[in-house]
C-alpha cells in the first residue's frame, strides 16, 4: 500500500514557477513508478510526467515537455514536479499516482495507476 499527499499548487501567473510535491507512505515507495496526471474542468485526467522506481529514464507529454521536471528523492519518499514557463492551458488539478507493476508500457495511462493522491489545484492566470 502506497498512501499519496500532494501539495505546492496555487495561483501563478503565465511563464511564473511552481513546484510540486507529493510525499509517499508505506514501504514500497523505492520500488513503485511514480507519475503526475491533470484533469482540467470538463476533460478527461491526462499523464504529465513519470519517473520509474529505478530513476533511470523520465517521461513527459509533449505539452509539458521541455518546461516540466519530474524528480524522485526516495530518501524522503517524495517525488516533485518542477513546473516552468507556465501557461494558462496548464491549469488543473495536478494528482500524484503510483503503482509497482514492471516495465514501462503502462505509465502514461491513468489506469495503469493503483494509488492516487488528493490532488492539488495549479491555477495559471493570463
Amino acid at each position: 500500500q502506497v498512501q499519496l499527499v500532494e501539495s505546492g499548487g496555487g495561483l501563478v501567473q503565465a511563464g511564473g514557477s511552481l513546484r510540486l510535491s507529493c510525499a509517499a507512505s508505506g514501504r514500497t515507495f523505492s520500488s513503485a513508478t511514480m507519475g503526475w496526471f491533470r484533469q482540467a474542468p470538463g476533460r478527461e485526467r491526462e499523464f504529465v510526467a513519470a519517473i520509474p522506481w529505478s530513476g533511470g529514464g523520465t517521461f513527459y507529454a509533449d505539452s509539458v515537455k521541455g518546461r516540466f521536471t519530474i524528480s524522485r528523492d526516495n530518501g524522503k519518499n517524495t517525488v516533485y514536479l518542477q513546473m516552468n514557463s507556465l501557461k494558462p492551458e496548464d491549469t488543473a488539478v495536478y494528482y500524484c499516482a503510483a503503482d509497482n507493476k514492471y516495465g514501462t508500457w503502462w505509465l502514461r495511462t491513468a489506469e495503469g495507476y493503483n494509488y492516487w493522491g488528493q490532488g492539488t489545484q495549479v491555477t495559471v492566470s493570463s
